[in-house]
């Protein structure tokens, strides 16, 4: 059986990932209180029914004072034995702010704040998430992320099974907006030549052909191709026997546009080509 606990903060997408399992062919629970988990657990686990085989609930602060239960609800079940997942969904507090004004949807929280501040709610919030958080499997920061963005990762994540290998997932990104808080590693690859400065080159991006032909046409991209290559291929397998289910390598330049997508591509290619599952996520291709 394939359960999957997807959690994480308000106004992160939970929505728009749960829709994305239930196309993948997951049946799908929102806003199951956490103390119900191990119930509906074995019900699952028990039936006779195919489509309970592969399941997905939301447990999230929706449930009140009941949420405080789930780091130990969860402890209690890998105690057991029972096999799941745990996807939690995470974004910035500023991002939170602006989708929640957006939507002018009502914060699951606000009835807690005296004030009735979504600042103060967020906050909470982020208070009462850090226990679930450390113990996920997968962590998406949404922060960088449109709905469709998100849907893409959670389907990677999630289309052939959440038992599967080891997931890597390549993020070409530019320093110049922060790092990607969700990286596992991050590569700096400003040490390579810069298209940005030929005048030809600038406007396009490393999903061009002559932006790559430019930055491998430099001796030092095939050497330092073979040396990431080597050194990714021997940490992964030491990822994959520590039981690692997802594995985020930052790729970034100054401003995510040519070199970070140009490796992070090349990178992802090397992977497919080996038989590793792996994923690409251009975070800053599409800002000035």
């Amino acid at each position: 059986m394939e359960f999957v606990i997807l959690t994480g903060l308000s106004g992160a997408g939970k929505t728009n990932a749960l829709h994305a399992m239930e196309d993948s062919g997951y049946y799908c629970v929102d806003n199951l209180p956490p103390l119900l988990l191990e119930t509906f657990y074995d019900l699952c686990d028990n039936s006779t029914d195919n489509r309970m085989k592969k399941v997905a609930v939301v447990a999230d602060a929706r449930s009140g004072e009941m949420f405080a239960d789930i780091p130990e609800v969860i402890s209690k079940l890998r105690l057991e034995g029972k096999q799941f997942k745990i996807l939690f969904l995470d974004a910035k507090p500023n991002t939170l702010l602006v989708r929640f004004k957006g939507t002018r949807r009502k914060h699951p929280l606000i009835g807690e704040i005296a004030s009735g501040s979504i600042e103060e709610a967020v906050e909470l919030e982020n208070e009462l998430m850090n226990g679930v958080k450390a113990m996920a499997d997968y962590v998406i920061d949404t922060t960088f992320m449109n709905p469709n963005e998100l849907m893409e990762r959670v389907t990677t994540l999630f289309s052939a099974g959440a038992h599967d290998t080891l997931l890597v997932t390549c993020v070409s990104f530019g320093y110049k907006y922060g790092l990607p808080p969700e990286a596992d590693m991050v590569l700096d690859v400003r040490c390579l030549p810069n298209p940005f400065y030929i005048k030809e080159l600038k406007p396009l991006t490393g999903l061009d052909e002559q932006v790559r032909n430019y930055i491998c046409g430099f001796d030092v991209m095939g050497e330092f191709l073979d040396h990431l290559y080597a050194f990714i291929d021997y940490l992964i397998s030491l990822y994959r026997n520590e039981g690692k289910s997802e594995l985020v390598i930052g790729v970034g330049c100054t401003g995510g546009k040519h070199r970070s997508v140009t490796v992070a591509r090349m990178l992802n290619t090397h992977l497919l080509e080996n038989g590793q599952k792996s994923a690409i996520h251009h975070r800053d291709i599409w800002k000035a």
